[in-house]
């Protein structure tokens, strides 16, 4: 009797098991991975950043789904939790993502560090420097690619038709110097002027090698046809605000749709080099079910 009776348990427990493991697979393939640390279902969410000055909550955008998959990656590992807004500039953008600036001393200077990846520039027409963009931090590299971690929040500033028109100077200037850095006639030229910045930066032959750059650069801007905001765009940075010198030049992958507040209370905090004296920390990261927000 107690054989059978050990018999029916097992089975039953067996039953069970079973169970709980057709709902995993279930579930699994309802909210498939579509990459390591992403699951289908996180398209759909969005972003809550809890910080000490209130809640800012952004969306991530489809039209740059390289920054959005990493995004959404480190936002599911907890990467961001307790990171420090390491710089913040009234006016302009409130920055984060050093995993240095973590356990920071109050001397130190945080914005070099990320992880050891970049993630490869991604412009798009629709995507541009408005009030609320999110946008991947990045250092002087050829290719534009973007930070692995570091990320901005912009705040910007309403323009006028000349500050936008200043603005499209140095959005010109940038995809001049662009093109010419990464003419493959040039290449000579600038490994000349690496080779001399790194062993004697006050070189007389450097100084003459970024002239010749320089009158590349200015032949380029008379031969190409110049760059114009978008009319769509210039009536946003008008009326709304931003930061419109920033555009072609650093990839929005994203924006704030509830919490706008919040980026003004962080940008006027007291700072110093541009880190606030007192830390502004990132509490938590996670992923929410996306709504409606006004």
């Amino acid at each position: 009797m107690k054989t059978i009776e050990q018999n029916f348990r097992n089975f039953r427990l067996v039953q069970r098991v079973s169970t709980v493991l057709l709902m995993v697979v279930f579930l699994s393939g309802c909210n498939p991975e579509i990459e390591e640390g992403v699951r289908k279902g996180d398209l759909k969410k969005d972003v809550e950043l809890v910080t000490e000055y209130g809640t800012i909550i952004f969306r991530l955008s489809d039209e740059t789904p390289l920054h959005r998959n990493n995004f959404i990656k480190l936002v599911n590992k907890g990467f961001y939790d307790s990171l420090l807004f390491h710089r913040v500039v009234n006016k302009f953008l409130i920055q984060t993502g050093d995993p240095d600036s973590r356990g920071a001393k109050s001397e130190a200077q945080p914005g070099e560090a990320d992880l050891p990846y970049t993630v490869p520039a991604e412009f798009t027409a629709d995507l541009f420097h408005k009030r609320g963009a999110i946008n991947a931090a990045r250092n002087d590299n050829p290719a534009r690619a973007s930070s692995s971690t570091q990320f901005t929040i912009i705040q910007g500033r309403v323009h006028t038709d000349s500050t936008l028109a200043i603005a499209e100077g140095r959005i010109n200037g940038w995809l001049a110097n662009n093109r010419v850095v990464n003419n493959a006639d040039n290449k000579e030229l600038l490994d000349q002027i690496q080779s001399l910045r790194r062993r004697n930066p006050e070189n007389d032959s450097l100084a003459m090698m970024r002239n010749v750059l320089q009158e590349l650069v200015k032949a380029d801007l008379e031969n190409t046809p110049p760059y114009r905001i978008p009319e769509a765009h210039r009536e946003i940075y008008i009326t709304v605000g931003g930061t419109p010198h920033l555009d072609q030049n650093y990839t929005v992958f994203g924006e704030v749709v509830s919490g706008i507040e919040v980026v003004d209370k962080i940008a006027t905090v007291e700072t110093r080099s541009e880190r606030p004296l007192q830390d502004v920390r990132i509490i938590s990261a996670r992923m929410i079910k996306r709504q409606a927000y006004k």
